[in-house]
């Protein structure tokens, strides 16, 4: 299914024709369960692929989960007609997705120094973090720590030796968690004397690269790793009574990053399978972090990680990250989101473009902007529009130099060249997703995946938006548009039975107006030549018509 939705999505954003268009992609209970409904969690992927198809390309996708109750049918246009990229329509409600502050709501919980607790990723770094954890603050006293290699990991023998120290029956397996087989025979060295009680998945893998450039090996390969293994520790412990089934998910589901479509899918599961798991009565909490300065974090590439913080992520440091998951199981919730945001630079990042509509509840208002290196005040398309035809050009440099520095990571425009290629000056495929969107945010436009290849330079970009900035209509023109505008929301409450007799009566309108043009168009094609005609209907119809002699 995942797999299936990329292709679709690579396929919608190739097509120039679909550009001005949006694509809504409609699941049926992907998301957190209703209070009478358990859905099975194996469509959530799409959720984060396409949360993070929305991030890169603004504008171009919605995601509208819908129930089966008639109501939630007849509210469709209303919620469509939304400013909100992802939606949930359920029993006539349309809810919306957002990030709230929550509080512990109970007791710090401890393990059962008789059980077995199964760590998945052990050898990595915060598995090995939380494998510490758990027999320092949590009780735990005997650990069955997995990963791929097992006791020959790098890290394994000195984390089994420190956790001994500290008082913990400990064995060291290896495995690959994503076969079946191969995780049935691993719960065989579970003592039967102290069963499995608790289970932490943390393991997981990264192969990044923006919406254009995976593939479904790419896709899948990263899913294995979370998605796979998730599930087969699910059914194969049904059975068991487990105090917790802890879930290392990720905030890149949540918000869908940027470069990582594959692994917001990834993790979206793991969110996904928790709230299915509580639905059945089965513990499960999925935490979807945000950036470690450990882990996966450590390869980040000093870019990446100014993106990172320009969003408004803050990294985790391991007391930090510690202390959050404590909170977080204390939380009577399937999922939680242990991630420190800076909500200052996210004030500030919205006023270069659209707001993450995860975060709107946080966020109330921009802040005041960086240094823009005296670039002036910042200017919205519609102020381009209105300013005169000689300032223009200068202003809109100015715009697009304070975004490619900020981009960049420079602390003001001062350094950026407007003869010098974008590519030359360091931006790499997220940068150029990134200052695309803004773009897209300044000009009001939707402009194609491949602007900056085509434009390379500041230079080359001004002229050519130059010449898509137009003016505002003529007056004349300003009322129909407005009562068009007013037609298009009133015929979003239309009941089907009454459709029909609407597009009949708009259908005749278009066919008057279409001849009232062609009347005006008259005398011009009474004096054309047959070759200016044919033009003309190529133009018009894109067809070329045969002349036979």
């Amino acid at each position: 299914m995942t797999a299936r939705t990329l292709a679709l999505l690579q396929g919608w954003l190739a097509d120039d024709r679909l550009a001005m268009a949006r694509l809504v992609v409609v699941t049926a209970g992907a998301i957190a369960p209703s209070d009478t409904n358990v859905p099975s969690p194996h469509a959530t992927p799409v959720w984060g692929l396409v949360r993070s198809a929305q991030t890169e390309n603004a504008g171009r996708f919605v995601l509208l989960d819908i129930d089966g109750d008639p109501a939630s049918r007849r509210a469709l246009p209303a919620a469509l007609g939304l400013d909100e990229p992802q939606l949930r329509v359920q029993g006539g409600w349309v809810l919306v997705p957002r990030l709230a502050r929550c509080e512990p709501d109970g007791a710090v919980p401890t393990l059962d120094p008789n059980g077995t607790v199964l760590v998945t990723g052990a050898t990595g770094a915060l598995g090995g973090l939380i494998a510490r954890h758990l027999v320092a603050a949590h009780g735990a006293r005997r650990l069955l720590l997995v990963s791929r290699r097992g006791g020959a990991a790098p890290a394994a023998a000195k984390l089994v030796a420190e956790l001994r120290d500290l008082g913990a029956e400990v064995t060291s397996a290896a495995c690959d968690v994503a076969d079946r087989d191969a995780m049935t025979e691993l719960l065989t060295l579970v003592p039967v004397a102290h069963p499995l009680t608790a289970v932490v998945h943390a393991a997981g893998t990264l192969d990044d690269g923006v919406l254009g450039t995976l593939t479904p090996e790419r896709v899948a390969s990263v899913l294995r790793a979370k998605v796979d293994a998730a599930w087969h520790l699910h059914e194969l412990t049904k059975g068991a009574e487990l105090s917790a089934f802890v879930l290392y998910s990720s905030v890149a589901g949540v918000l869908g990053t940027a470069g990582q479509a594959n692994y917001a899918a990834a993790n979206t599961f793991l969110d996904g399978l928790a709230e299915y798991r509580r639905g059945l009565g089965l513990p499960a909490t999925a935490l979807a972090w945000g950036l470690w300065e450990t882990g996966m974090g450590d390869r980040l590439e000093p870019a990446d990680r100014a993106r990172m913080s320009r969003a408004g992520l803050a990294t985790i440091s391991p007391e930090q990250g510690l202390t959050l998951f404590d909170a977080a199981l204390a939380m009577d919730r399937a999922v939680v989101v242990p991630a420190p945001l800076d909500l200052a630079a996210v004030r500030a990042r919205a006023t270069e473009g659209p707001l993450p509509p995860m975060l709107r509840g946080l966020v109330r208002g921009p802040v005041r902007r960086a240094d823009r290196g005296g670039a002036g005040e910042p200017v919205g398309a519609t102020q381009l529009v209105d300013l005169p035809e000689a300032e223009r050009a200068t202003r809109l440099t100015e715009e697009l130099r304070v975004r490619v520095a900020a981009v960049l990571g420079h602390e003001n425009a001062d350094a950026i060249d407007v003869r010098r290629g974008f590519l030359e000056m360091g931006l790499d495929s997220l940068a150029t997703v990134e200052l695309r969107n803004q773009v897209n945010a300044l000009v009001g436009l939707r402009l194609p995946t491949t602007l900056l290849i085509d434009y390379p330079t500041v230079a080359d970009l001004v002229e050519h938006l130059l010449t898509r900035i137009a003016p505002e209509p003529a007056p004349a023109v300003e009322p129909a548009l407005t009562d068009l505008d007013r037609l298009e929301q009133n015929l979003s409450t239309v009941e089907p039975a009454e459709r029909e007799l609407i597009t009949a009566r708009l259908g005749d309108l278009l066919s008057r107006f279409g001849r009232a043009q062609a009347i005006g168009m008259g005398a011009d094609l009474e004096s054309a030549s047959d070759d200016e005609i044919f033009e003309l209907i190529d133009n018009e119809f894109g067809i070329s018509p045969t002349v036979e002699d």
